[in-house]
This record gives structure tokens, sequence and C-alpha cells, in this order.
């Protein structure tokens, strides 16, 4: 193999330069050239391409982002599409395709294998950490002391004033941003997608506290009562709770990529190199108990990544 291509998908993630770094420079060092992809699956749809030097990647370990763009491409799952970069990669004599991102990344490399026998490895890329196949995620650890960094300053607010802080943070359809930070931040109760939400009981919670007392309630947008405006909104409209919310948003998405992120993405960027020169293909390469580990890709979106039960258990012992 001397030719690859590379590709970042989906949301970005922080540690995805610290992944493009990686991945060029252990294919350099194998006699393999890289192609960057701009804008992720519509890049190569359109056939954005470029050559990426072991230069290019000079000080881009600490930088947020991605150098190669990304975005959501609703064209790519259409199959004409789909043959269209399948096309243009074979037309560019590139022999294999790495892909960095979350779950729709890994369906549609595994679309691309499928239909086209197009060898591809993906990454798992996304501040959710919600992909089967490895125990953390590119981006997830910097999302969370992100997040950590911004409750711990709503907190010292909120004790000044004895008020209820609702506060929102991502994590998609899973509940791993909001748990790990509600723990870390001593919240007084976590709302997330993996349990059910009892607002009567929250209300009781509150009232315990008595009046005047700061009360944190951390809640992931995926929560079954929506988001922090409607677990507020339930509050008051069923037992006149006031409370203020925070919404972190994009916030978590930015900044430069945490230690742990950079090692991360550098391990993974080599491992996924060393397991499509070594011939495998459709797989996703992660970090499983401390070791790199291949999945299979439709592994990778089909089976659900639990919420350790332990972690529950301890958000709620600690509340």
């Amino acid at each position: 193999m001397k030719k690859i291509a590379l590709l970042t998908s989906g949301t970005d993630a922080p540690g995805m330069n610290a992944h493009i770094r990686s991945v060029v420079r252990s294919a350099n060092a194998r006699g393999v050239e890289v192609v960057g992809v701009r804008r992720g699956f519509a890049g190569l749809i359109d056939g954005d391409f470029f050559t990426i030097e072991r230069k290019d990647t000079a000080n881009i370990i600490g930088l947020g982002g991605t150098i190669l763009k990304t975005s959501q491409s609703e064209e790519f799952k259409m199959p004409d599409f789909r043959a269209k970069a399948a096309e243009n990669l074979t037309k560019a004599g590139i022999q294999g395709l790495i892909g960095c991102g979350g779950d729709g990344t890994m369906k549609g490399l595994h679309l691309l294998h499928r239909d086209h026998a197009i060898k591809t490895v993906g990454v798992p890329g996304t501040i959710d950490n919600d992909i089967f196949g490895t125990d953390f995620t590119i981006g997830f650890d910097t999302a969370i002391n992100t997040a950590a960094e911004a409750i711990d300053r709503i907190r010292d607010t909120a004790d000044s004033q004895g008020r209820v802080y609702i506060i929102e943070v991502m994590g998609s359809e899973a509940g791993f941003i909001a748990t790990m930070v509600g723990i870390a931040c001593g919240a007084e109760y976590m709302a997330i997608p993996e349990t059910i939400t009892n607002v009567p009981d929250l209300h009781q919670r509150i009232k315990r506290e008595g009046a005047h007392k700061r009360y944190i309630v951390v809640i992931g947008e995926g929560d079954e009562v929506g988001g922090a405006v409607e677990l507020a909104a339930l509050l008051k409209d069923c037992y006149n709770v006031e409370s203020r919310v925070a919404v972190l948003g994009h916030l978590q998405r930015g900044g430069k990529p945490s230690v742990a992120d950079r090692v991360l993405a550098s391990r993974l960027g080599h491992g996924a190199v060393e397991t499509l020169v070594g011939g495998a293909s459709n797989v996703m390469v992660g970090e499983v108990h401390g070791q790199i580990q291949v999945t299979s890709l439709p592994q990778t979106y089909e089976r659900k990544k639990p919420l350790q039960d332990h972690l529950i258990r301890l958000a709620e012992v600690l509340a």
C-alpha cells in the first residue's frame, strides 16, 4: 500500500488534529503517501483532495478543530453519490481510507467497503464517547474538562445567590458527559438518558435542601424530559420552583485538546495506519483497557455502548 486518504467527518472534536498528525507521520514512516480529504464525505464526493506532507503537521497537535475541516453530508447517504466518492478515490490511485468521526462516519466507511470494496478503517472522534468498541473517544476528555470548569464557575455564583441551576451538557443520546462532570463537580442531581428523570422526586430533593440553598442539576441533552429549558419549565409550572438555566453547548467542542486526548489520538492514528497497511478493512481502531483493539464497523453503531452501572450508582450516593 503506497497511498491512503484521510478525512474527518461529522462534528469536530478536540484531538482530531493530533490524530491527523499521527496518521501522516506513521504512514510516511512506512513510505506511504497521505492524501487529505477536505470537508469529510462531502469532499470525497467533490474530489477535494490534497497531499498532506509531514511539514504540514508540524504545529497542529495542540490545535482544536480539524485542519481538514468537516461536514455532515446528506448526499453521501445516497448510493449514486457514494459511487462518485469511490470513483474519485480509485481515480486518484488511493488504496485505503481512514476516517475519524462518530457513528455516522463509521457507517459511511462501512458502506464504502461493502458496496465498492474500498479498504476502510475508522477512528472514534466525538465528544459524546458513545461509540462501541473503545473505552474513550477522541475529544471526550477535553469536553468533560471544559464542562467541569464551566460548572465550577457557575457553582460559585449559585452558592452566593442560593439558587437552583440546571446546566445542560452535550452527549447526544448518551449520558457519559453528564455523569462524569456531575460526579466531578459535586452536582446534587444528574438527569441522563440511561435513567428515568423523576421530576416529583427532584422537586422533593430541592425542597429538602431548604430555601436559598444552592442546588446544581446537570442534565444531558438526550434526557427524555428534554433539555435544561424543558426541565426548568416543568419545575416552574408544576411546583413553582424558580431556577436558572445554563446551556454549555458548543463550548464543549472547542479549545485545545487535553494531554489525554492528544495521546489517545496519537495512539489511534498510529494504530489505524498499522491496521490498514497490515491488510485489515471494515474495522474501527479503539482503545480497550489500555490496549489497541479493532471492532467491525457495523458493530460500532449497531451495538449500544453502555454507561457503567457503578458510575450511575456512585453519582446517586454522592449527590
